[in-house]
């Protein structure tokens, strides 16, 4: 069997037809829907579409990460040189017959190939949103200097969120040119979690443009712990990626302790090694089960500490009118996190339970970003001048 090269980009014109295919499918159904409404309305309309499916693809790529079907075409873009398994059928199949139990089968192929098919699609929708942007900001633009007084839209998140997504697409390319190395791939989920992050920033920045509203306010001390769990979930999702991506979640099958004890034997050095190959130390021997508890260990210690400032912060936040159903969806979030993540170690690291701890860390993204660019600090008074009694002279 001849050595498949890496990088095939052959099929990538058809690949990119494939993305617009997707694609027009919410296209159509935004033009139809908001065809006469304001131009901020459109483009929130696009974003939240765009938002919706940047969601899926990242619960679809914790699916194909889960189902062990990221090497499931071992080359990229395409799958053996062609636009979809049907074309490389019998590459699967020899692949297959070659190594029974290795990454490539025919369901694993065409989990893969979905994933980038969604992956190009959500690309062509944000290269339309950015396009899109340029295109009403120009017209704004016009409109001002006729009137004046027109909003003028900011065109630095569309840019933005397009040189993220083609940065994403290179992670992509490198998570399986590099045949799944660790520090990629987690790389890879958090990069997409950024995008989510983006998009929704996005989204609230044209809803205020919209309706013309300013950020609401928060006292300091209530947006200082919005910024505390906002960092510290980031922090969370980075740990939580580096658990699943070493294979480390069975690591520890017990609760609360780990294998019978509050502090089980652990190699943090070997653990926490970025740069190395999958399952391999740094000196290219097999990582050791002490360095894949001390990966899944510390991710557990973190949790605790996320999960109060979370649950306090949706506390405090529910006592905000404006804030009640997003205090009320980070708890209900918070929650389920514990709940899979549980699941994850009494039950033996199940699918549902695994792509369900996935899809929660991205919706408590969501929820987040939508609060951190829905606020601002309470502005402190300002002060008036003080006024001294005249001296009088002796």
């Amino acid at each position: 069997m001849t050595a498949q090269n890496l990088y095939d980009l052959s099929p990538a014109l058809r690949l990119m037809i494939m993305g617009l295919l997707v694609a027009l499918v919410p296209l159509g159904w935004i033009w139809m829907r908001n065809k006469n409404a304001p131009v901020a309305q459109r483009l929130r309309a696009l974003t939240l579409v765009t938002l919706f499916l940047t969601f899926d693809l990242v619960v679809f790529g914790a699916f194909t990460r889960l189902t062990d079907s990221g090497l499931g075409c071992p080359d990229w873009p395409g799958c053996y040189g062609s636009a979809s398994p049907v074309g490389a059928q019998l590459h699967i199949e020899a692949a297959q017959t070659a190594m029974p139990t290795g990454p490539v089968t025919p369901v694993k192929a065409w989990i893969e190939m979905i994933h980038r098919y969604l992956a190009t699609g959500v690309g062509v929708l944000i290269l339309t949103l950015a396009l899109a942007t340029l295109l009403a900001r120009r017209e704004q633009q016009r409109a001002r200097k006729a009137s004046g007084s027109q909003h003028i839209l900011s065109v630095w998140w569309p840019l933005a969120t397009l040189g993220w997504v083609c940065l994403q697409g290179a992670f992509g390319a490198l998570t399986v040119t590099m045949k799944l190395f660790p520090a990629i791939v987690t790389l890879h989920l958090l990069g997409g979690m950024v995008l989510l992050a983006l998009l929704r920033a996005q989204s609230v920045r044209y809803a205020q443009a919209h309706e013309k509203i300013q950020p609401a306010t928060l006292s300091e001390a209530n947006r200082r712990i919005v910024m505390a769990g906002f960092g510290l979930l980031w922090l969370q999702i980075a740990l939580g990626g580096w658990v699943s991506t070493n294979y480390a979640v069975l690591a520890c099958t017990d609760f609360p302790g780990c294998q019978g004890s509050l502090w089980p034997a652990m190699d943090f050095s070997q653990g926490f090694t970025l740069w190395r190959e999958l399952g391999l130390g740094h000196d290219g021997a097999y990582i050791s089960f002490q360095a894949l508890t001390a990966i899944h260990y510390v991710h557990r210690l973190a949790a605790y500490g996320v999960f109060a400032v979370l649950v306090l912060l949706a506390f405090r936040l529910n006592k905000v009118p404006a804030f009640r159903s997003q205090a009320r969806w980070l708890a209900g979030l918070t929650f389920l996190q514990v709940a899979t993540g549980l699941g994850n170690v009494v039950l033996g690291w199940p699918l549902l339970a695994a792509v369900g701890h996935t899809g929660g860390a991205a919706a408590l993204v969501v929820v987040l970003t939508g609060v951190v660019f829905s606020t601002q600090k309470t502005r402190a008074p300002a002060r008036l001048p003080s006024l001294s009694a005249p001296r009088l002279s002796a």
